[in-house]
This record gives C-alpha cells, sequence and structure tokens, in this order.
C-alpha cells in the first residue's frame, strides 16, 4: 500500500533506518564541518566533502561558511557577551531550547561571516545550489522519505530536522558548558558529558576539544570513546582522510633531574596535562590529608576543595573566592600549594615567549616547591624535570 512507501519495512526496520540517517549526519557535521572546516585538523579527499556538504544540504539546511564561522567566533569569544550561544552569558534554558534560533540569528551577522568565515566552499554548487535554495534539499528529503517509507517517512524526516538542533545546538552547546566532568582547567566552562558518543560522534567530549580546540581527536582519557575518531581513521585507512593534527603528547624521561630549555618547552606545550596530574597528585592527597585532622566544626569549608582549588580562577564566582578564601585560612599547606599553582599558570602566561626567561622562572619554581616541606609538593617538582619534547630512547 501506498502508505508503506516503496520499502515497506517494519517498525524495527525504521528504526533502524532513522538511526543510521541521523548519524550520517552527525559524522557530517563533527567530521567536516567541525574538525575539518572550522578548526582544518584533517584534510578530506574532495569527493567525501562534497558528499558531506550535499548531505547538510538535504538533512540540515546548513551552510558551511555560516557554521563554520559562528563555532570559530565560538571559541574567540567564548563565555563573553560576544559568543553566539554560550549558557554562561545567555542562560541554559535558553541555548537548550532555542539553540537553531541562536545559530540563525548570528548567521545574519555579516561581520561574522568576513572575520571567521574565509576558507570556505565558493563554488558553483555552493552559489548556485546550496546558498541559493537554502532549503531545497531538507524539502527534497522529505519528498524522499515519504516515497521509500510512506506514511512513517514524515515521522523519519522530522527526527532528521531535529537531530542537530537537539542534540548539537542544544546538548552539546548547553549541557556541554554547564554540567559532567573536566579533565583540563582551560579558560572556559566547557565540560564533557557521557555516554552520548555514538549519538553525538564525539562531540560530547566538550571539555577536551575546548583544551585541544586544533585536534582532530577528541578523546584523552583511555576509557573515552570518540565515533568522529573511529570514523576518521577508517577514511584515512581508505585514503580518504589525512589527519594534521592531535593533542600534544606528554612525554617523561624517567632519571631525568635536570631542567633545560627541552623540559620548559615540553612543560608549556603540555601544560594541561600536567595541571591535571598538579590536581591529581598534589591538590587530591593534600586535601584528603587535611580533612582528615581538620577540626569538626570547619571540616565543612572543605567540601568540594579538589574541585575548587584546581578551577579556572576566571570561573570562579563571589561565593566560590570566599570559601577558597575561608579554607586557605584554616591551612597553611593548601594555601601554599594553591599558591604555586597560581605562580606556575602564571610562569605561562607572562613568559611563554620568551623561551630563556620561562626556563628561569621554571627553576625558581621548582626550587621553591622542593624547600617547601611539602611532600607531594617536592613530588611533583621532581617529576616536572623529567618531561621532554621527545619520548626516551629505547
Amino acid at each position: 500500500m501506498w502508505y508503506n512507501g516503496f520499502l515497506d519495512l517494519s517498525l524495527w526496520q525504521l528504526v533502524a533506518v532513522t538511526l543510521v540517517l541521523t548519524h550520517i549526519t552527525i559524522v557530517s557535521v563533527t567530521v567536516y564541518l567541525h574538525r575539518y572546516s572550522a578548526h582544518r585538523s584533517l584534510e578530506l579527499h574532495p569527493a567525501l566533502k562534497h558528499f558531506f556538504r550535499f548531505w547538510l544540504w538535504m538533512t540540515t539546511a546548513m551552510n558551511t561558511r555560516e557554521w563554520t564561522a559562528i563555532h570559530r567566533k565560538h571559541h574567540a569569544k567564548c563565555e563573553t557577551v560576544d559568543d553566539p550561544h554560550s549558557p554562561v552569558i545567555k542562560g541554559l534554558g535558553t541555548v537548550l531550547r532555542k539553540g537553531a534560533e541562536l545559530y540563525a540569528e548570528e548567521a545574519k551577522n555579516e561581520e561574522t561571516l568576513r572575520i571567521y568565515g574565509k576558507n570556505c566552499p565558493d563554488d558553483w554548487m555552493e552559489r548556485n545550489v546550496y546558498s541559493r535554495y537554502p532549503i531545497g534539499g531538507v524539502t527534497l528529503m522529505a519528498l524522499i522519505d515519504l516515497a521509500l517509507f510512506g506514511a512513517a517517512g514524515i515521522t523519519i524526516w522530522a527526527v532528521q530536522m531535529m537531530w542537530i538542533p537537539v542534540w548539537a545546538a542544544g546538548v552539546i552547546n548547553g549541557l556541554g558548558h554547564a554540567i559532567g566532568y573536566r579533565n583540563f582547567e582551560c579558560r572556559d566552562a566547557a565540560t564533557n558529558l557521557v555516554p552520548w558518543g555514538i549519538l553525538i560522534g564525539g562531540e560530547e567530549l566538550h571539555n577536551n576539544h575546548h583544551t585541544y580546540p586544533n585536534s582532530a581527536k577528541l578523546s584523552v582519557k583511555k576509557w573515552e570513546f570518540d565515533m568522529g575518531w573511529a570514523w576518521i581513521k577508517l577514511f584515512s585507512f581508505l585514503g580518504m582522510a589525512k589527519v594534521q593534527r592531535v593533542a600534544p603528547i606528554a612525554h617523561r624521561v624517567e632519571g631525568k633531574g635536570s631542567m633545560d630549555m627541552d623540559t620548559a618547552m615540553a612543560i608549556l606545550n603540555n601544560r594541561f596535562q600536567i595541571m591535571a596530574q598538579y590536581r591529581k597528585l598534589v591538590i587530591g592527597p593534600l586535601v584528603k590529608q587535611e580533612l582528615a585532622k581538620a577540626d569538626e566544626s570547619v571540616r565543612h569549608l572543605f567540601r568540594r576543595a579538589k574541585r575548587l582549588l584546581s578551577r579556572e580562577t576566571s570561573l570562579l564566582d563571589e561565593t566560590h573566592q570566599a570559601r577558597i578564601a575561608a579554607m586557605l585560612e584554616q591551612s597553611q599547606a593548601l594555601k601554599v600549594i594553591y599558591e604555586k599553582r597560581l605562580a606556575l599558570q602564571q610562569i605561562w602566561v607572562k613568559t611563554s615567549a620568551n623561551g630563556h626567561e620561562m626556563l628561569e622562572a621554571m627553576k625558581q619554581w621548582v626550587y621553591e616547591a622542593e624547600a617547601s616541606g611539602i611532600q607531594s609538593l617536592r613530588d611533583f617538582a621532581e617529576q616536572l624535570k623529567t618531561y621532554s619534547l621527545r619520548p626516551a630512547a629505547a
């Protein structure tokens, strides 16, 4: 019958087809729009790039230049009033409900497109088909869905149209800056969400991405799964993709006991991983130690102390700052490691343009850490000396 469509599929077959179609859309967004077009972390075969452009025109009506420009601006202006879709500024509810509308509104900003939309497609197909008929693709997709799946095609088409606005514009841009865990203390509120890797193609690893925006691989922990990276590896195997950049690897040479230029540059290059180690090896154990010996009347001050003492300072509100101040009044040791953490970060901010100044500042930091009398801090300072730009010789 006509209402069953040309394929006449069962309910579960229709569900499977819908998941496959929406997954292709997610792959198109994360591999082509995001990792290739916006960040140039990989190169793609021309045929693959055009397939992704065509599929996105059919299933989202999104324009490559507009999406790329808006995303680049999001990184450049993250968590400020100029950020096109920051839940910190616009409110989580607004971004969750109106993420697609925020994209559409920013896409009308010619200045955004001019500044951030460089090196995007401007060929005959872009000018005469994709940009000229922006809703032509989704209209064609609706007709195809109706022909193939009958009346159920209307639902399948609706799910396709909702997939990116809900998962990407809503969940990633909203919840990905509000809840979840943080591997790294980057300068914005980006978080990692689990376990939505298959549905969102790895985009849920948002904190990792904002820490290393030019990396083609979004996962950093062994247990994190980046579906987009799995597709990139497959495309690379087929000769249709070439990875340009991934996150730096923190090499350590056991037994190395002196701070030299190689060490200083390795520390700068891997500063986010190293600060994550500082949280784990210095702040965590000392908080546990201070909590164990704290008087019952002040134990409440140490609640979530590890998280607060390692938090990016620009993300601390007045309440958090007051909690930290009260906590440090109760513990001289915590005060020392907190101040040393801030001092270490300031070395990168103030001296990264001058390698020799940075090296001298790092040597001084290590000297003071070793003289602090705090064992975990002394151990961390010894570990810093072992970092290198190159792995240890076999």
